[in-house]
């Protein structure tokens, strides 16, 4: 059994209620619970939320909300992780819901789709790792990256790979930042994503995008749309 959390909280503030804002004609927290329920993975798809409006939408849109989060997790500071494992103890406790698998879904990730979270699924369900997430290869070596100090000089990162050609260096990866599938007890005991047991699902760089700006709004807008062009 597979349980689908989606932390969406009401108080965001770079992009203020940027999980109820349209997003090409349908609130962005649509498309998370889309993909979890195209994915055909999940029992049940949990909305974590402290926010009536939230909780009412992702009713609506074919999730379930059984408790509203508590306040004191519904702050600037705390991470999705605190979140998801006060989810899945309520779920235990107070609903008798428990499951092997727990996915953590981001709110605003227009780009996933539901073959992606169940290719997910297969890779945990088939390794031996505590998680499987989603991740993408950085576009440029992290190697020849460049710092600017305030007066506007620049000098590199790492000086002993400045002059080194592109494909000699070792390739790196950033947290696409969609989803974290994980066991039960992973989450529950506290195992973090990345301490080594955690294995990455690489998708192409034009499904990623992270949405903390108006820029990174309207870019995932473009990508969307171009990935949606003959639909």
């Amino acid at each position: 059994m597979a349980i689908a959390i989606i932390p969406a909280r009401g108080g965001s503030k770079r992009i203020p209620r940027k999980n109820l804002k349209s997003f090409c004609g349908r609130p962005m927290l649509a498309y998370a619970i889309q993909a979890a329920l195209d994915s055909h993975c999940f029992q049940h798809i949990v909305v974590s939320t402290d926010d009536p409006e939230i909780a009412a939408q992702a009713k609506a849109l074919g999730a379930e909300v059984p408790f509203l989060r508590s306040p004191e997790l519904a702050d600037d500071f705390i991470g999705t992780t605190p979140v998801t494992v006060n989810t899945i103890t309520r779920l235990r406790d107070e609903c008798q819901l428990s499951a092997d698998f727990y996915c953590c879904i981001y709110a605003t990730t227009p780009l996933l789709d539901g073959p992606t979270l169940a290719k997910g699924l297969q890779q945990l369900q088939d390794s031996q790792a505590d998680y499987v997430f989603s991740a993408a290869e950085f576009p440029f070596p992290i190697q020849r990256a460049l710092r600017r100090n305030a007066e506007g000089f620049v000098t590199p990162f790492y000086p002993e790979s400045i002059g080194q050609r592109s494909q000699d260096l070792e390739p790196a990866y950033q947290d696409a930042g969609q989803f974290y599938w994980g066991r039960r007890d992973a989450w529950l005991n506290g195992i973090g994503t990345f301490s080594g047991s955690g294995q990455a699902l690489i998708l192409p760089r034009y499904r990623v995008v992270d949405i903390d700006t108006p820029e990174d709004w309207r870019l995932a807008e473009l990508l969307y749309q171009a990935l949606h062009a003959d639909a």
